[in-house]
């Protein structure tokens, strides 16, 4: 089975893509032209985890391809794709979590230093750990990253600020009176364990927190994305941009 015969792509599902995506083959210089060719080059070092350098040669230079990837993830098109591809009706359900990937050695070394880049050393080694919100249908409306060592809770605020919901779901790391207070806040029932050390104590509605398993099955989803699920990227950005080209694909499968 050659390359070509293992596309990710439909032509239904290039057709939701495509207007999402800059230039087109009328325009001047490299950007615009064979813009289907690309995204799948690039949906073929997510899904294979690949070093650039081992981009088969019928996507193209291996080198020219990354640095359009780049330049996508620096002007924010692979976000734009996704916030026009996550567009859930579904507002019933938020859920929250997090999930830590192993960054790999040569993950390390990008500018700013390694807090910058979302690089940390947790009881795994060099880290980086992946907070998320997932609705109902089991897709992700909204995720970021920090260090591996990074709590949850001082997370959770971000990631569901502005997003409507009538619950909330979390585990009990995120169990905290401020956090619950941001989700009554917002109108929201908060669907959140009892740590085992609060003194005072909240109903838990275990039939509603059996739904909690849709964000674990998005990060095995995800993780299915060998570059997703091991850190090659010595860039947050770039780290980020990787995740959200397979919170596209979950989309619109």
């Amino acid at each position: 089975m050659g390359v070509l015969d293992r596309l990710i792509l439909s032509d239904n599902q290039w057709e939701r893509i495509a207007p999402q995506v800059i230039g087109d083959e009328r325009t001047r210089g490299s950007s615009g032209r064979d813009n289907r060719m690309f995204v799948e080059a690039v949906l073929w070092i997510v899904r294979t985890g690949s070093p650039w350098r081992d981009l088969p040669e019928v996507f193209g230079e291996w080198n020219s391809v990354f640095r359009r990837f780049s330049r996508w993830s620096q002007k924010g098109i692979w976000w734009r794709i996704f916030a026009t591809m996550s567009d859930d009706p579904d507002f019933e359900y938020l859920i929250v979590d997090s999930t830590i990937v192993r960054a790999h050695q040569h993950a390390a070394g990008g500018k700013k230093g390694a807090e910058d880049q979302a690089l940390g050393r947790s009881r795994g080694g060099l880290s980086t750990k992946i907070h998320m919100a997932v609705r109902g249908l089991g897709c992700p409306v909204r995720f970021t990253l920090t260090a591996g060592q990074k709590g949850d809770a001082p997370q959770a605020d971000a990631l569901i600020e502005g997003l409507p919901a009538d619950i909330v779901m979390a585990d009990a790391a995120y169990d905290s009176d401020r956090l619950r207070l941001a989700i009554a806040d917002k109108g929201a029932v908060a669907v959140i364990p009892n740590n085992p050390s609060r003194a005072r104590k909240y109903p838990l509605d275990k039939h509603l927190y059996a739904q909690r398993h849709l964000i674990e099955c998005c990060f095995s989803k995800l993780k299915q994305f060998r570059r997703v699920a091991t850190r090659f990227e010595k860039t947050a950005r770039n780290y980020l941009a990787v995740v959200t080209i397979a919170a596209i694909v979950l989309w619109i499968r």
